[in-house]
């Protein structure tokens, strides 16, 4: 499988994040990227495709604030990361707003997600990795993994959230559909791909299919029930499973076995799978119980559909042994 990775995105480096009542250290570190370059090996190279693909998923405004945010924060006289405090949670509505802070609460939904002074770096070129893995892809390959960091299925086109800053699975999907694919978004991080459903929740033409745990109990907590199927147009197209605390394997395959047959039913030629090792037993941020070897079967069944499959890297903490589970799943390509 040919692997696709950005050096500069060992740029992103906040220091610290709230969690649990308390500031602790990011959580979302190089060292996650580079447990995962140990285990498999040699990468290509990424290919700048420019900030059009990016446009397609996110709206300027965003943009424009993702790309300034930190400097502006410090010009204000700030110091450390640029973080938001308050949020708009109810008559939200179009304003011009000066100050960076009102500006964090408006593009943010938690105070996990710090900007530091690489953070647009470092985003923009995941999401150039994911397009250049997508371009090997549209090219005829089978399958091709994306090493984006900072991870983006949180993301929405005008939100950051959940250490992720641009939706980097989204933008692949759009582009491959820009290209003339019939695209299925398949989520299997620990946690819900809130910004990519947002996306995508109203249109008909990409499906959305994700396994993860149940938002009554985690992160993050207001997408992914059950009950959202889409709307309007989009109606039919996103296919939420939830699974509850502890689920194994076993516990596992029958939604991915559900999600994996809707895929099939709905045509898709392409399928972009943001892969998450967070469910991983050992993550010390997520409670599903899935083991270094159940990675390649899972990736095997994704692989038995027959269509071409981008691996987009999502979450994943368990350090020591990230690069050992990434490996196990592309293996099973």
């Amino acid at each position: 499988m040919r692997c696709f990775f950005d050096e500069r995105q060992f740029a992103h480096a906040p220091s610290q994040e709230l969690h649990n009542g308390a500031f602790v250290p990011s959580m979302e570190t190089r060292a996650r990227v580079e447990s995962i370059l140990t285990a498999i090996g040699a990468t290509e190279p990424v290919i700048d495709h420019g900030e059009g693909p990016l446009r397609a998923v996110h709206s300027e405004a965003y943009l424009a604030f993702l790309w300034s945010a930190y400097k502006d924060w410090r010009s204000d006289g700030r110091p450390g990361d640029a973080a938001g405090y308050v949020w708009p949670a109810v008559r939200r509505r179009p304003l011009r707003l000066d100050r960076i802070d009102a500006r964090l609460g408006l593009h943010s939904i938690d105070a996990a997600t710090p900007i530091a002074s690489g953070t647009w770096e470092s985003a923009y070129w995941a999401a150039q990795t994911a397009l250049t893995a997508l371009d090997s892809l549209l090219g005829g390959e089978s399958s091709a993994f994306a090493l984006c960091r900072p991870p983006g299925h949180h993301c929405g086109s005008d939100y950051l959230g959940g250490y992720c800053y641009l939706n980097n699975a989204a933008i692949a999907a759009q582009a491959a559909r820009s290209a003339g694919r019939r695209v299925a978004i398949l989520d299997v991080d620990y946690h819900h791909g809130n910004g990519t459903q947002d996306i995508f929740y109203e249109d008909g033409d990409m499906l959305f299919v994700s396994i993860h745990a149940d938002p009554v109990v985690d992160y993050p907590f207001f997408w992914g029930h059950a009950d959202e199927k889409g709307d309007g147009a989009g109606e039919g197209a996103t296919l939420n499973l939830p699974l509850p605390r502890g689920a194994n394997f076993d516990a596992y395959l029958p939604a991915l076995d559900q999600g994996l047959q809707t895929i099939a039913d709905f045509g898709a030629d392409l399928i972009v799978c943001s892969y998450g090792a967070d469910t991983y037993v050992g993550d010390p941020i997520s409670y599903f119980a899935l083991e270094t070897g159940d990675y390649a079967p899972m990736a095997r069944r994704i692989a038995s559909l027959g269509v071409p499959t981008l691996t987009v890297m999502e979450g994943g903490y368990a350090v020591d042994a990230l690069g050992a589970n990434v490996a196990a799943f592309l293996s099973g390509f």
